[in-house]
């Protein structure tokens, strides 16, 4: 599964004139259209060809499928996809979405661009209707139990629709043999419904509450109270039947009491174009702020706070509230986390994982919070429950200050692409406290002269005059056997063997002659520097294993004067942890040795050279790692 890096922080929200083009080619709408015209030809997708591999990734097509002529935001981003006009057919009729119309395809055109975004039209199969709500409107999405709504639920959804809100309702299923069953009264279990209206009819003398939903099918109805061709629209008037649109018509649409509809239906999901349409009649500019992100195994994927060891770990985003809401003393807010592509890598194995967020209050420190922070401290508010669906999204009010937000998966080591809406009424301000690089590193000790020299001092000396011989200097290779039989024999860590290169790569770290070798003074240091590191390891191998885990990693790099980005942790951890996220110590001291270089590296040339000052020291350890 790809990671792609991205800088750190907030970013703008996208509209849909900033569409970025999905094509293999490069090129725009506009721009293949040209192309075809100059041509004379009609456009042929090749990134979404007309074949089976097109229709299904799993499974072969049970009748042959012809593509006939007839004669797309997403993740926080609008998107322009292109697509020929060749749909799939059996008999001369669509096989998927189509209208009753069988002249009219826009629909049929419309759910091909979706499923080319998707990667195929079996990947659209399934989940939940509030997805293809915000992808095509790039709204943001809540979600009621109509058991446990709140007592004016009623007129939650009468404003909705009145704001242009897309409603949809369904059926919870048990299993899966539930799906598409038929209920006695003509309701679809798992079948996604649209709602599309309210109101209220005098009835024996007392208001009844209406709502009307549509089945998509357009057939197959609801047969109880209210239903087309029910007693009780006897007692209603012709105007007012007229005003209602009442009809008895097989056409899928239909009316029923909304104390029926809350009996009979379990969820009720609405896209709202922003977040301000569930609130009161004032219609509020929201302040929307958007992080992209990524849970990685070894590196960012800690799970939830059931996890305390790995939870630190997660991405986190700190949002300052600064403005009460007009008249409050609180700040509101919604925060939208929604999972990416996961129907897309439905083909590789990939399911909705499991996630939700938590918000702490922010210490007075501006850095990546520890494992003992959330040892000793509760979030302040949180997603309503981890759940495996594309987007959780709550609103909260909180007073203003300084809060963390935690992104996670509710298990640790599941690896995921994630996208987080903030939108709050006031102005608020976020930033990733993941994107931070600070390399602090303490100047080495001035040579002791000979004559001032302690005896332990005195000792070194001797042994480094065995290892350097006549030229009293330590070449790669003589490096290299030192270092192998003295970590050999310490029993407290792992260790398999330092190659020649490491030991070349030691002594460009600390060769300050540039001779290629060291001397005393700097063979010195850097042996004192190996005690450090040595006491390091040792210091983090929780378990006692001789091994170090990825996710203290960032803590130790950190007391060593490395203070890293969430993708520059990634990258070290994919080039030098095993499959069990563990590193050895020849591990670890082989990555505190390329960091020091590349920091030394960057220093001098930034000091040299003015063209190199567009550079910082995140882009230049991200590519120094990568080579």
């Amino acid at each position: 599964m790809p990671y792609f890096y991205r800088a750190p922080g907030p970013q703008a929200l996208p509209v849909p004139k900033d569409a970025r083009t999905t094509h293999s080619s490069g090129q725009s709408f506009e721009q293949l259209r040209q192309e075809c015209l100059q041509r004379g030809a009609l456009f042929e997708d090749a990134d979404f060809p007309a074949s089976n591999s097109s229709l299904f990734y799993s499974e072969r097509p049970q009748v042959p499928f012809v593509w006939k002529r007839p004669g797309f935001w997403q993740h926080s981003e609008w998107l322009d996809v292109v697509i020929d006009d060749r749909l799939p057919t059996f008999r001369d009729r669509l096989v998927f979405l189509h209208s009753a119309d069988h002249n009219e395809f826009w629909s049929a055109l419309l759910e091909k661009a979706y499923a080319k975004l998707n990667g195929s039209y079996e990947a659209l199969k399934g989940g939940s209707t509030i997805e293809a709500m915000e992808d095509f409107t790039g709204g943001v999405a809540e979600t009621f139990q109509t058991k446990e709504a709140p007592e004016n639920f009623y007129e939650i959804l009468e404003k909705a629709l009145k704001r242009g809100s897309l409603l949809g309702c369904s059926i919870d299923t048990r299993n899966a043999a539930e799906s598409e069953a038929r209920t006695p009264f003509g309701l679809i279990k798992g079948h996604a419904y649209t709602v599309t209206g309210t109101d209220q009819v005098n009835f024996r003398g007392q208001k009844i509450e209406l709502i009307r939903v549509r089945n998509p099918w357009g057939q197959v109805e609801w047969n109880g109270s209210w239903s087309d061709s029910s007693p009780e629209w006897r007692s209603v008037g012709p105007a007012e039947q007229k005003r209602l649109c009442h009809t008895a018509l097989d056409d899928g649409e239909f009316w029923m009491a909304f104390k029926d509809f809350k009996a009979h239906f379990d969820k009720v999901e609405i896209c709202n174009l922003t977040p301000d349409a569930l609130e009161e009649d004032a219609i509020h500019k929201w302040e929307v702020t958007v992080h992209q992100g990524s849970w990685v195994r070894g590196s960012t994927a800690g799970g939830c706070r059931n996890f305390l060891d790995t939870f630190w770990t997660n991405p986190q985003i700190k949002l300052s509230l600064t403005e009460k809401d007009e008249g409050q003393e609180q700040c509101s807010f919604l925060v939208a986390l929604m999972q990416k592509d996961r129907r897309k890598l439905k083909r590789f194995g990939a399911n909705m994982l499991t996630i939700g967020y938590a918000i702490y209050q922010c210490p007075d420190k501006d850095e990546h919070l520890n494992k003992d922070f959330f040892r000793y401290h509760a979030s302040q508010a949180r997603s309503k429950t981890f759940i495996n669906l594309r987007e959780v999204s709550d609103r909260f009010k909180l007073p203003p200050g300084d809060y963390i937000l935690i992104p996670s998966t509710f298990e640790p080591h599941q690896e995921a692409d994630f996208c987080l809406r903030i939108f709050s009424e006031k102005k608020a301000i976020t930033r990733d406290m993941d994107g931070n690089v600070d390399i602090d590193l303490p100047e080495p000790p001035k040579p002791t002269p000979p004559d001032q020299e302690t005896e332990e001092e005195q000792r070194f000396r001797a042994l480094f005059e065995q290892v350097a011989g006549e030229d009293m200097e330590v070449t790669a290779e003589e490096l290299e056997y030192v270092l192998n039989a003295v970590l050999q024999k310490k029993k407290d860590i792992k260790f398999k063997k330092l190659s020649l290169i490491s030991c070349k790569n030691i002594i460009s770290l600390m060769d300050t002659s540039g001779n290629g070798k060291l001397e005393f003074d700097e063979f010195k240091v850097f042996w004192d520097k190996l005690k450090q590191w040595i006491n390091l390891f040792l210091r983090f191998d929780a378990d006692k294993s001789g091994t170090m885990s990825t996710y203290e990693l960032r803590t130790a790099l950190k007391a060593a004067g490395f203070q890293l980005s969430s993708h520059l942790l990634q990258l070290i951890v994919l080039r030098y942890a095993d499959e069990e996220l563990q590193l050895d110590f020849d591990d670890f001291l082989n990555c505190l040795v390329r960091l020091e270089n590349t920091s030394r590296v960057f220093q001098a040339l930034s000091t040299k050279n003015k063209e190199f000052i567009h550079l910082n020291i995140n882009e230049f350890i991200n590519l120094t790692m990568n080579i």
